[in-house]
């Protein structure tokens, strides 16, 4: 049977997915449904919130199923009747193995790191805060233990110093696009060896656990190049912030989105702002100063310090 013969059960949820589903169709490939979340109530208005995936799938007239609980027998059936060859996984929930071991051919899944290092949910993000100078793709093989598979498939990416969650995001989602159907090729004619993920010092991998608000807060007293990437990897989505105060006392947030360092010397305390009243906007940290060039304070939005600075007459007030 050829590759583009194959019987494949698509799953998964957000734009990072979409990219794949579309190289899928648009080459060929047997895409016979198409797996995600069901939908929810989101804004102020509470409207139901379709998937980005389910989106795709209905403009590409493909079949869509949205289960509640992946064990419900009456999905289990559903995929049985869809006599599945190969599953493919993108960003999406984790399958209880009456799901990834029904596919003739097994269910593998894409996921942005050069595995074994940055298992977990944030795998770009974390690579970009811990420094890191390159990352990747990898298609693995599903089983009982989250992102520990065989390895099918890797490709590595460089993470250029300009880069930032929302850059590497979008370089990784389209480099995903050749790597699955790569993978599919390999799987349908047998020709691969796939890795196993064993023998590994634990010590030795970083890994990269979901993200929430507080995570996100900056530490002024850090150094200054642990600042910006620890901007970079939250910018645009869902942002470095800082407390800000005013003459002591709290005034509210702001999220920070672009920074640059410069190394210097100072006794002013961390989080001391800065500025020429035009278009900088400085604050102090550890071992130097951080620029700011974008910034949304608290119920306003993104701006440059040019036009913060506009409304913002007495900045060297406020402090983080």
């Amino acid at each position: 049977m050829g590759a583009k013969d194959l019987r494949i059960v698509f799953m998964g949820t957000p734009e990072f997915a979409v990219a794949s589903l579309q190289r899928l169709v648009s080459d060929g490939y047997n895409v016979v449904a198409v797996v995600t979340t069901p939908d929810k109530p989101a804004g102020r208005g509470q409207k139901l919130h379709e998937s980005d995936v389910k989106v795709a799938a209905r403009e590409l007239g493909l079949p869509i199923l949205q289960p509640e609980r992946l064990k419900a027998e009456e999905f289990v059936e559903a995929m049985r009747a869809l006599q599945p060859d190969l599953g493919i996984v993108i960003a999406f929930r984790m399958l209880p193995e009456v799901i990834w071991a029904m596919p003739r051919l097994g269910t593998f899944n894409l996921h942005a790191s050069l595995l074994p290092q940055y298992r977990g949910a944030a795998p770009i993000n974390w690579a970009i805060i811990n420094g890191e100078q390159k990352t990747g793709i990898t298609t693995f093989l599903l089983n009982h233990e989250i992102d520990k598979g065989a390895i099918i498939n890797q490709q590595e990416m460089a993470i250029l110093p300009e880069d930032n969650i929302g850059t590497m995001y979008d370089k990784l989602m389209h480099a995903g696009c050749d790597l699955v159907v790569d993978t599919v090729e390999k799987i349908a004619s047998g020709n691969y060896t796939p890795i196993e993920q064993m023998h590994i010092d634990e010590s030795t991998l970083k890994p990269a656990p979901k993200i929430f608000k507080e995570d996100c807060r900056i530490d002024w007293s850090w150094e200054g190049r642990r600042i910006v990437n620890f901007v970079r990897g939250l910018s645009p989505y869902p942002a470095a912030w800082g407390t800000m105060y005013k003459q002591g006392a709290e005034v509210g947030s702001a999220k920070i989105f672009e920074v640059t360092f410069t190394p210097k010397e100072s006794v002013d305390r961390p989080g001391t702002i800065y500025s020429d009243m035009k278009e900088k906007i400085e604050v102090r940290c550890a071992d130097g100063v951080i620029h700011i060039h974008s910034m949304q304070m608290a119920g306003k939005r993104r701006m440059t310090n040019r036009e913060l600075l506009l409304g913002l007459r007495d900045i060297e007030e406020y402090s983080f």
